[in-house]
C-alpha cells in the first residue's frame, strides 16, 4: 500500500531548473509542503509561481551550496519553522569539463563544494529534523560514477565522492528510520545537459534524452513506497542513445 505524501515537508535543492524543478512540480501535485532552494532568486520564484497552481504551500530560499554560511543560515531558519522534514532531495549540481593537464583547480574546488561538501553539510544540518520525521534522503547523482570519460576527471571524482557519502550515510542512519536513495541518471534533458552538449560540440536533441518529468515521477513513486522497503540505487539511461 502506497503512503500519502499530502502535507509532508520536502526540501529540494537545485529547484530552479532541470530535474529539481520537475521534482518540485510533481511533489506539488501530491500537496506536499515545499521548501525550494536555488542560487537564482528570480528563476526560483518563477518555479514557485508554477508550483502554486497545484499547492499554496511553497517556500523559497536563495541558497548557494558552495557557501557554508548560507547553508547553516537556512538550517536555522527552517528549524524555527518546522519540527521535522519528511524528504530531502539533493538536485543541485555543478559541472565543468577539461583535460587534467589544464583543468582549473578553482573549477575543481567549485564542483567539490557544490556536488559533495554542500550536500554533506546540508544533510548534517537537517539531520535532526529528518530523524524527527523518519524522513527520506534522495541524492541525484550521475551515471558518470560507473564510467571513466576523458575531460571529466573532476566532475566524475565529485560524483563518486557523493556516492561514497550516501552509501556510508545509509549505514549510519538506517537504524533511525531514514531511507537513503541514490539516483544515477544518464543524459537528461536539462539546461546543464544542453551546456554539456555545447562543450562537446554536438547537436542538442532533448527529445532523445531522459525527460526530467519522467525521472521525477519515478523518484516520487519510489519514495512513496511503504517504509518496510528501501530502494538504495537506481541507474537510468535514455532508451535511444543520442548520436
Amino acid at each position: 500500500m502506497m503512503q500519502s505524501l499530502k502535507n509532508q515537508i520536502a526540501v529540494v535543492t537545485g529547484a530552479s531548473s532541470g530535474i529539481g524543478k520537475s521534482i518540485a512540480l510533481e511533489l506539488a501535485k501530491k500537496e506536499v509542503i515545499l521548501c525550494l532552494l536555488g542560487r537564482n532568486s528570480v528563476t526560483l520564484q518563477e518555479v514557485a509561481d508554477q508550483v502554486k497552481k497545484s499547492t499554496r504551500h511553497v517556500n523559497c530560499y536563495q541558497v548557494d551550496l558552495s557557501k557554508d554560511q548560507e547553508i547553516t543560515d537556512f538550517g536555522k531558519s527552517i528549524t524555527k519553522r518546522f519540527d521535522g522534514i519528511n524528504l530531502l532531495v539533493h538536485c543541485a549540481g555543478a559541472y565543468s569539463a577539461g583535460p587534467l593537464e589544464s583543468a582549473s583547480i578553482a573549477d575543481f574546488d567549485w564542483q567539490y563544494k557544490t556536488n559533495v561538501r554542500g550536500p554533506y553539510l546540508l544533510t548534517q544540518v537537517l539531520l535532526p529534523l529528518l530523524k524527527s520525521a523518519k524522513g527520506d534522503i534522495v541524492f541525484i547523482n550521475s551515471s558518470a560514477v560507473s564510467q571513466a570519460n576523458a575531460r571529466l576527471s573532476q566532475y566524475t571524482a565529485t560524483k563518486q565522492a557523493l556516492r561514497a557519502v550516501a552509501d556510508s550515510m545509509r549505514q549510519e542512519i538506517n537504524a533511525e528510520g531514514i531511507r537513503v536513495l541514490s539516483v544515477y541518471p544518464g543524459r537528461t534533458a536539462s539546461p546543464m545537459q544542453e551546456a554539456v552538449f555545447k562543450t562537446e560540440e554536438r547537436e542538442y536533441k532533448p527529445e532523445l534524452l531522459i525527460q526530467p518529468q519522467d525521472l521525477a515521477t519515478m523518484i516520487i513513486n519510489t519514495i512513496d513506497l511503504p517504509k518496510t522497503i528501501e530502494v538504495t540505487d537506481i541507474f537510468l539511461r535514455p532508451m535511444i542513445k543520442p548520436v
